[in-house]
């Protein structure tokens, strides 16, 4: 395990920020052979960071203990070559419990999800993650979306928390994560990390990018990583044009067919992976499977996706001669 602080392995983009799926055996149980051949391949693949038991590795459907046993699975397989991130959620006492054991399973750093069902005011909040923060040593990524949506204010009062060091995007509001950075910036707090972490961020990668947010998750890399990391070298290199053909012919796309059904942001992923040849089983409920039309949209895409990386490399190639 390196002793290097979290903030600082987070903010090199070296790779993707890999959110792994959680697998399941055919009994409906959690499969952790093939969670750790999933984590590790990402791993080798080139991820930055791991993200384990977050959104699209199905967090609201896990027990505390096989939330537990995933953790320590990750860290077990990344062997400090990545950080492991997991999820934490639900109201303050499950939250700081999830914590406890991410802390325990060897997790260098908590993302800390909305809480559970209600809409609470920005003091509650405030309490809601200043209590995750301290409930532990690991430091804190909050994560804005659905009903925890953050005023700038809020934002920068979590910001002065030691171990509270970035702020995830999920609601996909320019204006107000404008006002965010901006207020945090002016309050001096430079050292703040931000995401985007919108369903397929890629498609807002580039306007994100104007404001100064430069990580995001990628749920593209759990199942088709070369794809994931062409881009993010075209996004890290200024290399507009293959950013763009990319959003156009892939991301885009994608993002319409994640559309057309309820849950796809994890169940068309999981399908994705199964694609590859990896059995990560299917999703629990209250989530369903995609129809099997769907999959074979998202085959084409990858395969059209593939051929866009290969006519790049192509043209790149030709260009040099």
């Amino acid at each position: 395990m390196t002793s290097a602080p979290l903030a600082a392995r987070l903010s090199i983009p070296s790779g993707p920020l890999f959110f792994p799926v959680t697998a399941f055996g055919p009994d409906g149980s959690v499969d952790l052979d093939t969670y750790r051949r999933h984590v590790r391949e990402g791993v080798d693949a080139g991820a930055a960071a791991v993200f384990a038991c977050c959104g699209t590795g199905e967090f609201h459907a896990l027990t505390p203990e096989e939330f537990r046993d995933c953790v320590a699975a990750a860290v077990e397989v990344t062997e400090g070559r990545v950080p492991v991130v997991a999820g934490a959620g639900y109201g303050t006492a499950l939250a700081l419990h999830f914590a406890r054991l991410a802390q325990d399973a060897g997790a260098d750093g908590l993302l800390a999800m909305p809480p559970y069902l209600v809409f609470a005011a920005q003091e509650g909040l405030i309490r809601h993650f200043t209590a995750l923060a301290e409930a532990t040593p690991l430091d804190v990524v909050v994560y804005q979306r659905d009903n925890a949506v953050l005023t700038p204010e809020t934002v920068v009062e979590l910001a002065r928390h030691p171990r509270i060091i970035g702020f995830k995007d999920g609601l996909g509001d320019l204006d107000l994560m404008q006002r965010t950075v901006s207020a945090v910036r002016a309050a001096g707090l430079e050292d703040v990390l931000y995401f985007n972490g919108l369903p397929t961020a890629e498609l807002t990668s580039l306007a994100y990018r104007g404001i100064g947010v430069l990580l995001y998750s990628s749920a593209v890399f759990a199942f088709a990583p070369d794809i994931a990391l062409a881009f993010h070298r075209a996004l890290n290199t200024g290399d507009d044009v293959t950013a763009n053909r990319l959003l156009d012919g892939f991301y885009r796309p994608l993002v319409e067919l994640r559309a057309r059904g309820k849950g796809y942001a994890v169940s068309l992923v999981k399908a994705g992976v199964r694609m590859r040849g990896l059995d990560v089983g299917h999703v629990r409920s209250p989530l369903h499977e995609p129809p099997d039309e769907h999959i074979e949209e998202l085959a084409r895409l990858v395969r059209q996706g593939r051929k866009l990386i290969a006519e790049t490399a192509t043209a790149a190639t030709g260009a040099s001669w």
